[in-house]
């Protein structure tokens, strides 16, 4: 029978027919009018959409006036898949999208977008069986004067059995606990133990990527850290150890410009002594990880973790529930960007 046609994404799935129902979920203007778009007050959660039956979500795009000069980080977005009781997405709205440190900036990745500064676009598809919510929360003291959304679906009479279940979840350290050497020592970490955590989760699935942000809070080289990936509970040196943390972005020897690709991007650049605010992603579509236990999924913050700053992540992945809470979402005021430098 060959590969169902709906597992199939971009051009490869263009010519083949499916029993697909094209629907979308958005902020238009009830009325008639020109007012496309919801008021969230303070405090308030909003319900974007609550669909019944089977499908996969295909796009979320969204754009926001608010009041809050922290929006990006006080705006928490939350999906739920099937009925669960604890959302598998709950990350700020701003860091969902591509961009830390509350940060809009236009860029083009293939999942995630920036556009024109303004217009948020998520193309991950989020398979669900019975039903998907979606829904954000103003986690601040001003209102949200308009959140306009799309949300484009398909209807499927059913889904695959193998079809995971899409993950985000957004965590902080901040700062970082650096290790001490003495002055002249080379620093060896052979265990991976003190390293940032991007994700740890429990199950069969696949992690798909990541945005790092990181607040350089001394001047000095903050990327020479390695990423260290555990699948199925192994131990170090893992099956993916890399060699830097430019190197697992895609660049080499630091960054020397603020850049995008589908795949890998340095959109935002800090100062010139690496102070300050840069953020940064790599997705894993081309090449897959997949787990059948577990992962963990870290990286060094410094050689050997040798360095202290403000480093915060998403995560992305899909996989069967439940999921196990390796984060929680801490409150707005520890989530506040710091000021730029």
């Amino acid at each position: 029978m060959g590969i169902p046609p709906y597992i199939l994404g971009g051009l490869a799935a263009l010519p083949y027919y499916r029993e697909s129902y094209p629907k979308r979920v958005s902020s238009f203007d009830r009325t008639g009018g020109n007012k496309d778009f919801i008021v969230v007050k303070p405090w308030e959660t909003k319900v974007l959409a609550d669909i019944d039956g089977t499908g996969i979500i295909r796009h979320v795009w969204c754009t926001i006036a608010a009041e809050d000069k922290y929006y990006l980080r006080s705006i928490v977005l939350r999906m739920y898949w099937d009925g669960e009781p604890n959302p598998s997405v709950e990350t700020p709205i701003g860091d969902f999208f591509g961009i830390g440190h509350g940060v809009a900036k236009h860029f083009i990745s293939l999942p995630v977008t920036m556009t024109c500064d303004k217009g948020f676009n998520c193309y991950f598809p989020m398979p669900f069986s019975k039903n998907a919510r979606i829904e954000i929360e103003n986690q601040s003291d001003k209102p949200v004067n308009a959140f306009y959304y799309h949300i484009d679906y398909e209807e499927l009479p059913v889904l695959d059995g193998n079809m995971l279940r899409f993950h985000a979840k957004w965590r902080r350290e901040n700062p970082t606990e650096a290790e001490y050497y003495p002055p002249g020592e080379e620093g060896k970490n052979t265990s991976g133990e003190g390293n940032y955590l991007v994700l740890e989760a429990y199950g069969r699935g696949r992690y798909v990527g990541c945005i790092l942000s990181i607040y350089g809070l001394k001047p000095g080289w903050w990327g020479e850290g390695d990423d260290m990936i555990f699948v199925d509970g192994e131990k170090w040196p893992p099956s993916i150890h890399g060699t830097g943390t430019e190197d697992y972005i895609g660049s080499a020897w630091g960054f020397n410009r603020e850049f995008y690709g589908p795949f890998h991007g340095f959109p935002l650049m800090g100062n010139p002594d690496w102070t300050g605010p840069s953020s940064m992603y790599r997705f894993h579509i081309e090449d897959p990880i997949f787990f059948r236990r577990s992962i963990k999924v870290t990286i060094e913050h410094g050689h050997a973790n040798d360095r202290s700053d403000d480093w915060s992540s998403i995560a992305y992945w899909y996989q069967n529930e439940p999921h196990y809470e390796f984060t929680r979402l801490p409150p707005p005021e520890l989530r506040r960007p710091r000021e730029a430098i």
